[in-house]
């Protein structure tokens, strides 16, 4: 009998190491995708920031189309309209409004970008350059931060479904997190005319 005891009791602090152990990891790994996602934002900031010295720019150097960054405009106060912070990490409908807003925002630019060629004047004006190579640069950053936090979601999703760590991450109320998705058209080539 008191063998017994001692193999239950060697069992129950043993599932209780491997509990503490799942729980410590699935919290890294959390972590990590709340600082990836942190860097994401970040980046995100920084074309915020950028966006309101590009249209100022293209509005003094030219006679622009006023529609034009009007919608680089309308397209950032939409992207800024929802709240962004750790908790859009854990609901996917929401996460995936950010998505489509960023994905806008970054398609008017673009538009803004091909209509300045229009404007010898505004392409030879440095200012104007500056800012694009720096949104060109802010684009590539927020590419690389993107996939940086789909790395590590991935990594916090397989701990989170492997089992027997599942089942404490059920218990505990870790969940499953979105990643980032292409844009959608993005598969397609664009097309060229001349």
């Amino acid at each position: 009998m008191k063998g017994a005891l001692i193999a239950v009791g060697v069992a129950v602090v043993l599932v209780g190491l491997w509990a503490i152990s799942a729980n410590n990891s699935l919290v890294k790994l959390d972590q990590g995708v709340k600082q990836s996602w942190s860097q994401v934002e970040n980046v995100y900031q920084r074309r915020m920031d950028l966006i309101p010295n590009l249209v100022e720019t293209v509005k003094g150097v030219a006679n622009f189309e006023k529609e034009t960054y009007a919608e680089v405009a309308n397209a950032r106060a939409r992207a800024t309209s929802i709240n962004i912070n750790a908790d859009l990490l854990n609901d996917p409908a929401k996460f995936q409004q950010f998505e489509q807003m960023q994905n806008q925002l970054g398609s008017s630019l673009g538009r803004l970008l091909v209509a300045s060629e229009r404007y010898p004047e505004l392409k030879a004006n440095q200012s104007f350059e500056g800012l694009q190579a720096e949104l060109a640069g802010t684009e590539n950053r927020i590419s690389v931060e993107r996939r940086r936090f789909n790395e590590a979601v991935g990594e916090y999703n397989v701990a989170v479904n492997s089992f027997p760590t599942r089942i404490m991450s059920g218990m505990l109320g870790f969940k499953e997190k979105p990643y980032f998705t292409a844009t959608q058209g993005a598969s397609e080539a664009p097309k060229v005319r001349f």
